[in-house]
């Protein structure tokens, strides 16, 4: 163990850690769930710390020795390394003093070690007085949301969505000419293609909502520092930084307009949260109108295949059950209780400050993270290898009584209920009844029961 010290005093330290005592009493503090911030966002937190130190040797606040050292720290964080140097709980303090001490101790000791010289040599490198420049907790704590969750949208989730999107796509094209019964209400209903059906669990609006939230984290209140004032930074701190970030992260960050809205709310945050809801509501419905033409095989629907990806039962030989979408779906499950305590948090601020960014943090970045691997597996393991149960289709087709609704102009509403009843009640198809009643010719049958004027409602119908 190493002794060090902070305003409260002294404080018994891993001899190896990087980081200081204010990381430390957090770990004594908060040892609550055992959960750890996401790489993404302390390589978000990383880059911010670096474009300080770079905006601020600039500005001539930082000496370029230590601003070159601290660079280098970070950089080594953003790339992964010194990753287990992070050890502060999801659940802490509010507002997220505790991670920002943690990286502005990490980078100080890591940067110290640089300039060969000790840990916790503070007046040489200060994690407040140097790392923390120009910076607040309070601007860079929701700034390192937006910068992680901008960042794994645009380069992980929006790739996903695509593909996703792509594949739902092909197989509206591939089962465009197959004719299957439709249902509403779980009831027979007229008929639909499968393509049809597929088209309709496209994800593309779904996908305009997270590219628009997304846009909205590009804003950001940066040397708004504790309340939005900008107290303790310079007023050309804002430009240098972010000229800085763009160079790191690769992404077109820019100023808020508005920095006193910024620390005391969490806009960008709870609206990408509300669209994320949004794609996991869309995305469960689909997955359990999958699982439905999927079951059986012999006693459900059973109008579609999906791959075998893995036994079903440790007790059933044989049995396969449909897997991905399951997974898919309990990760929509999370994302939308993730958005109710990213909601809760969005209304719990007071005054100057929303507090409530580290649970905030975690349950967006986990959102995004797990619907990002799950459409990508599910895409690959699942979508593109659904196949068609083409006797099954045919079957249900044939036997489903609501291709009457098509006769209605032909024989009157009246007529036509009466006639479905009684094909229900004789066990008999509509077409074979309607022969049999000699209510219409073979040929005006056959053409209002095409399965193409079934499923073009643009054919017109001749009376």
């Amino acid at each position: 163990m190493r002794i060090e010290s902070d305003s409260l005093g002294k404080v018994s330290i891993p001899s190896g850690a990087y980081y200081g005592p204010v990381t430390q009493r957090a770990v004594e503090n908060f040892p609550i769930s055992g959960v750890q911030f996401h790489h993404g966002f302390i390589r978000a937190y990383a880059m911010i710390k670096r474009s300080a130190a770079v905006a601020n040797v600039r500005l001539g606040g930082l000496d370029p020795k230590i601003s070159k050292a601290i660079v280098k720290a970070c950089d080594e964080i953003i790339a992964g390394k010194l990753a287990d140097q992070f050890p502060v709980d999801v659940f802490q303090a509010g507002t997220g003093t505790s991670t920002n001490m943690n990286l502005n101790e990490v980078v100080a000791n890591r940067a110290l070690e640089i300039m060969h010289k000790r840990r916790g040599d503070y007046k040489t490198i200060n994690p407040n007085d140097h790392v923390n420049m120009c910076q607040s907790t309070n601007d860079t704590f929701q700034c390192a949301i937006n910068i992680a969750a901008h960042i794994a949208i645009e380069e992980r989730l929006v790739p996903a969505l695509a593909e996703y999107e792509r594949a739902m796509a092909r197989k509206a094209r591939e089962f465009s000419r197959i004719v299957k019964t439709g249902r509403t209400h779980l009831m027979d209903a007229v008929p639909v293609t499968l393509g049809q059906e597929f088209s309709g669990y496209s994800v593309e609006r779904e996908m305009r909502l997270i590219r628009a939230a997304s846009d909205e984290l590009l804003k950001l209140h940066i040397g708004g520092t504790a309340v939005g004032t900008g107290l303790n930074s310079y007023p050309k701190y804002p430009p240098l930084f972010l000229k800085e970030l763009k160079n790191v992260s690769g992404h077109s960050f820019k100023k808020a307009r508005n920095n006193f809205e910024m620390t005391q709310n969490l806009p960008a945050i709870a609206e990408t949260s509300s669209a994320l809801r949004q794609l996991s509501i869309k995305l469960i419905k689909t997955m359990n109108d999958l699982r439905l033409m999927s079951s059986g095989p012999h006693t459900g629907i059973g109008e579609i295949i999906l791959p075998a990806v893995q036994p079903g039962s440790s007790i059933m030989p044989g049995k396969v059950n449909p897997s991905m979408p399951e997974a898919l779906t309990m990760v929509c499950f999370r994302a939308i209780g993730n958005d109710s305590t990213i909601l809760m948090c969005a209304q719990g601020g007071q005054f100057e400050l929303n507090i409530f960014g580290p649970i905030a943090a975690h349950c967006l970045l986990e959102s995004i993270e797990t619907l990002s691997n799950s459409l990508v597996v599910v895409t690959k393991r699942c979508i593109t290898g659904i196949k068609p149960n083409r006797k099954r289709l045919e079957y249900y087709f044939e036997h489903n009584s609501e291709i009457a609704t098509a006769l209605s102009p032909l024989l009157g509403y009246s007529k036509t209920a009466k006639l479905v009843k009684e094909a229900e009640r004789n066990g008999m198809s509509i077409r074979e009844l309607v022969i049999r009643e000699k209510l219409l010719s073979k040929k005006e049958l056959d053409e209002a029961l095409s399965q193409s004027r079934l499923t073009k409602p643009d054919l017109p119908i001749e009376r």
